[in-house]
């Protein structure tokens, strides 16, 4: 398949320029040039020198992530931005990023991806930003248990040695839950706005202790990198169905 093609299916599927104004990551061809050929994709989560010299010795000729190399902008292609995207330029693999378009997506994204783990059924958008959102909140046929949820999630995810952890301040059974996966805790009013007794995301903040207590809202802190695996995979299924070879590097961070 033709490069262009490829990360334009990518940009469409996943409404890249729709988030231009509002993510800090350059969504879409991150590294790399328009014009070539795609055969093996390689996918992960961050875009890291580990990560980069996996999809290298895979053979890859473009690597998807969730997270780049450039964040908020990038003055100087010096130090860590060097060494990363050097092997990239070297090399000639493209870099194809979805930071924000890949959380909230409603099939694709993370939080569909977590919302399916805990059965979660009438999904709608949740996690306002801009004209966007990136989460989803929907409702369990039959109440959970909050220490059935943990377990659910402790299971299903990889958190490394780290086990989920909870902030039990709402009920004992989660009913209606809300998703957002990664950093997601400046969301909680949004939250309790909508009716969520859960909120479910990767990691906390010191505030959101006291804020989940006064709002008696669950907290379920799952781990950014475990909870975030979701999409990319997904993207990787999706280039599978187009014909194209892929790798999934794995590379989890315990946090």
């Amino acid at each position: 398949m033709q490069r262009a093609p490829f990360v334009d299916r990518l940009d469409a599927e996943l409404r890249t320029a729709d988030y231009a104004d509002i993510d800090a990551s350059p969504n879409g061809l991150q590294v790399g040039r328009r014009a070539g050929e795609v055969e093996h994709v390689a996918f992960a989560v961050d875009a890291a020198e580990a990560t980069i010299e996996a999809a290298v010795a895979a053979g890859a000729d473009m690597l998807v992530t969730h997270h780049g190399v450039i964040f908020g902008g990038l003055d100087r292609v010096t130090g860590r931005a060097y060494d990363r995207i050097a092997p990239l330029v070297e090399r000639d693999i493209a870099l194809y990023v979805s930071h924000l378009p890949l959380d909230g997506h409603p099939e694709l994204g993370n939080a569909a991806g977590v919302a399916d783990c805990l059965s979660l059924e009438e999904l709608e958008p949740f996690g306002t930003m801009g004209p966007e959102t990136v989460g989803l909140v929907g409702d369990r046929a039959e109440p959970l248990l909050l220490s059935d949820l943990t377990k659910t999630l402790d299971s299903a995810l990889d958190t490394g040695d780290r086990s989920v952890q909870t902030l039990d301040f709402g009920p004992d059974e989660a009913e209606r839950v809300a998703v957002l996966t990664g950093s997601g805790v400046d969301w909680l009013d949004e939250a309790r706005e909508v009716g969520a007794d859960t909120l479910v995301t990767g990691e906390g903040k010191q505030q959101v202790y006291h804020e989940a207590r006064e709002a008696g809202i669950n907290v379920v802190l799952a781990g950014h990198y475990a909870t975030e695996t979701f999409g990319v995979r997904a993207l990787q299924e999706l280039a599978e169905e187009w014909g194209l070879e892929t790798t999934y590097i794995d590379h989890p961070t315990g946090l």
